[in-house]
């Protein structure tokens, strides 16, 4: 499942690679929401209901059990920092492991629309990853929580209705991929899709 227990991102005491071996893509084959509203034309930001392709600073809306609750955020995926390998030497145990790859952070704004104020760590960010040139990456529990504009999930409080926060993950990438997703998706849901060029 690409959802891990907050309690692993809260415990780790340092940067634990975290092999994410999945295939490639998202294709999950869960069906979406069943409520369909017709969508506004004009300035309205499109938010497809099941997944799908979104432009730079376009939004997509969904749902995450937090608690025994389920909560509607907002979500926009902002950009893709690339480190480098010297980066990468730092987060993992053995340095051969990072050879010709680099930390890919997705940093990702979510907004609180609906549902009660949070009690517990989020959830939201379980289902964001990061995709380079077709392939996920490996994700790096717990790197991102202290990068500059990345806000730490576990010390988030009380996050209520019209709140806003950027949280982020840490995946590492080939050093020369050409093109980075982020991806998030509900759970059992499809991918919704933001693509940026590697830098």
């Amino acid at each position: 499942m690409l959802y891990r227990k907050t309690a692993l991102r809260v415990a780790a005491p340092v940067a634990v690679l975290a092999l994410a071996l999945t295939g490639c893509g998202g294709d999950d084959k869960a069906s979406g929401s069943a409520d369909e509203k017709p969508q506004a034309k004009a300035s309205s930001k499109p938010s497809p209901k099941s997944g799908g392709q979104l432009g730079t600073g376009e939004s997509a809306t969904g749902k995450v059990k937090e608690g025994d609750a389920k909560v509607t955020y907002e979500i926009t995926a902002q950009k893709v920092d690339l480190g480098t390998e010297a980066d990468t030497k730092k987060m993992v145990a053995d340095p051969k492991e990072a050879k010709g790859l680099v930390p890919a952070i997705a940093y990702v704004k979510y907004t609180h629309k609906s549902g009660p104020a949070l009690t517990e760590t989020p959830d939201a960010n379980d289902g964001a990853r990061v995709f380079a040139d077709g392939q996920r990456g490996t994700l790096v529990i717990g790197a991102a929580e202290d990068a500059p504009g990345c806000e730490d999930a576990s010390s988030i409080e009380g996050w209520k209705q019209g709140e806003s926060h950027v949280l982020c993950e840490t995946y590492l990438v080939p050093k020369d991929a050409k093109d980075l997703e982020i991806q998030w998706s509900e759970e059992d849901g499809e991918p919704f899709i933001w693509k940026f060029a590697a830098k």
